[in-house]
């Protein structure tokens, strides 16, 4: 009874029949990145890779959700064992290293990195094979989401890929918010579902929250 009524009240929104072919990858586990992978396993997502070699620090409790138990533990693993309390039956894959090229990470992907470089690495990699590509950028409250699903949006995607010497130079480390990354992953899990849908989703959208700002190209 559990499992027949667990998905009952997204079933049109989330497609449980399209969901299950999905083999997803999250690239970084930080602010947004652990909160992809804690609402994916929400809504049901069958498999996850969670790809990030990092560790959690002090910083990273107020500012990316983490607990305090977690403190020192890799990301991937804390997340991974977040997102089975959540949902028993998910599959994950824990790779507690950079990204690397030579990774099979399936046919839906999430860049939550936090350089343009490393985008530029991922999408290169990925564009073969991703059937869906979303990346969410974030400074302080402003949240931008980009999505790349169709020839249009693989195009405009690319374009967006500067050289990391014309990035904003600001510290992240103090410009960064649990609620900016809870909004923004909610904002790409939405997108993923008008693709499973298959409806278009929009391929570049910005939020100011301070500004109660959207736009949309």
């Amino acid at each position: 009874m559990i499992e027949t009524e667990r998905f009952s009240r997204q079933r049109d929104v989330v497609p449980a029949e399209r969901l299950a072919e999905c083999n997803i990858a999250i690239v970084g586990v930080g602010a947004l990145g652990r909160q992809v992978a804690l609402q994916l396993a929400a809504v049901g997502a069958p498999r996850m890779m969670l790809i990030d070699f990092d560790v959690v620090e002090q910083s990273n409790l107020a500012s990316q959700g983490y607990l305090e138990a977690d403190l020192g533990r890799p990301k991937v693993q804390a997340t991974a064992e977040q997102c089975r309390r959540i949902n028993s039956r998910v599959e994950i894959i824990e790779s507690n290293d950079r990204f690397r090229r030579s990774m099979d990470v399936g046919n839906v992907v999430f860049a939550c990195v936090d350089k343009i470089d490393a985008r530029k690495i991922i999408w290169d990699s990925v564009k073969g094979d991703a059937s869906f590509f979303g990346d969410g950028r974030m400074t302080a409250e402003v949240i931008r989401i980009l999505t790349a699903s169709d020839a249009d949006s693989r195009q405009h995607y690319g374009s967006t890929l500067f050289p990391q010497a014309e990035a904003y130079a600001g510290d992240c480390t103090s410009r960064m918010t649990v609620f900016t990354g809870n909004i923004a992953a909610g904002i790409l899990i939405s997108q993923f579902s008008r693709w499973l849908r298959e409806l278009p989703a929009s391929r570049d959208l910005t939020l100011n929250l301070l500004a109660d700002e959207l736009s949309i190209l």
